[in-house]
């Protein structure tokens, strides 16, 4: 009886085995291509379409980068060889960084001045270097370092500005023999600023002013930033004081240190072409056409590239 009740029950499990292999095999097999209305060949052609677009991106972009710096470095060649001179250009393009509307990086930093530091020690002594600066300023100490480094050397210094050189950029350009402006170019103050993100930045001469108005709840942070902002005019006004000194003499000197340092004006105060003259600055408007050139090489918007380039390898004493 047992024996017999195994038997239908395994006849009954092999049935329905069956029927469920049949099912199976009746079923048909349906590919991605055709499940979304493609044929095979088709989606092989859609997947090389994107594959190609994929290294294009990639690849383009870094291609065409590499031809602008090729072309960059054979205007920088070109215009060494005209002027038998090193140039250099630090050159920030400070308004194409933005987010949310706020300007970002593009400024003159402890990179910059390593690498015009390295240029200048690549260039022979009595070999004029010529700087192009295209910059809003940026940390006094870089600022500094390039500007000393640019008075030690014993060939001309020549800094070409085709457009602008703020703050610090002004700062590096008093360092020169001569500055070769753009009549529509301007140059700007140097008096320090203090402060930082998120707060922002306050003009040193403004943090003493309203240090003087009187205020029995001022707190010890407050006091501290007014003695700062005593000893960031006094630095400021010193090295451009420095600077000036072996070219325009002692009272000369102090009076543009004095002029340029103290917070006569704004930061962003315009100097002008004009008035850089009017008030004793060895400027000219013989900027060479290809400066011009040069600086349509750099308007690489949203491309990372070094803000300071030159033809990295030492010249000889006969010139580039």
């Amino acid at each position: 009886m047992l024996t017999a009740v195994s038997l239908q029950r395994r006849d009954l499990a092999g049935l329905l085995s069956a029927v469920a292999e049949r099912r199976a095999g009746a079923r048909p097999q349906v590919s991605p291509a055709a499940f979304c209305g493609y044929e095979d060949d088709e989606m092989d052609v859609f997947w090389a379409v994107v594959a190609v677009v994929i290294v294009a991106a990639l690849i383009v972009p870094m291609l065409v980068r590499r031809r602008r710096t090729r072309r960059r470095r054979a205007m920088l060649r070109r215009l060494e060889q005209q002027r038998g001179s090193r140039v250099v250009t630090m050159i920030h393009r400070q308004e194409s960084m933005r987010i949310l509307g706020i300007p970002f990086g593009g400024m003159i930093d402890i990179d910059d001045a390593e690498q015009v530091l390295r240029a200048i020690r690549l260039t022979p002594d009595e070999m004029p270097i010529d700087l192009v600066l295209h910059t809003p300023g940026g940390l006094v100490l870089a600022s500094d370092q390039i500007a000393y480094a640019l008075k030690r050397h014993r060939g001309k210094v020549t800094v070409m500005v085709p457009h602008y050189a703020m703050s610090g950029g002004t700062l590096v350009a008093l360092a020169a023999d001569e500055i070769l402006m753009d009549r529509d170019a301007v140059l700007g103050p140097v008096d320090p600023q203090l402060g930082g993100l998120p707060r922002g930045y306050w003009p040193a001469v403004s943090i003493l002013a309203a240090l003087e108005t009187p205020n029995p709840n001022r707190d010890d942070q407050t006091l501290i930033l007014g003695d700062m902002a005593r000893k960031a005019i006094d630095q400021v006004h010193d090295t451009v004081r420095e600077l000036l000194l072996e070219a325009h003499g002692a009272d000369d000197a102090e009076r543009l240190a004095t002029l340029l340092s103290h917070g006569r004006w704004t930061h962003d105060f315009p100097i002008r072409f004009d008035y850089a003259a009017e008030i004793g600055l060895p400027v000219s408007d013989r900027v060479p056409d290809e400066v011009y050139t040069l600086m349509t090489l750099y308007s690489q918007r949203g491309q990372r590239r070094p803000s300071v380039e030159y033809v990295p390898v030492p010249y000889p004493t006969d010139g580039p």
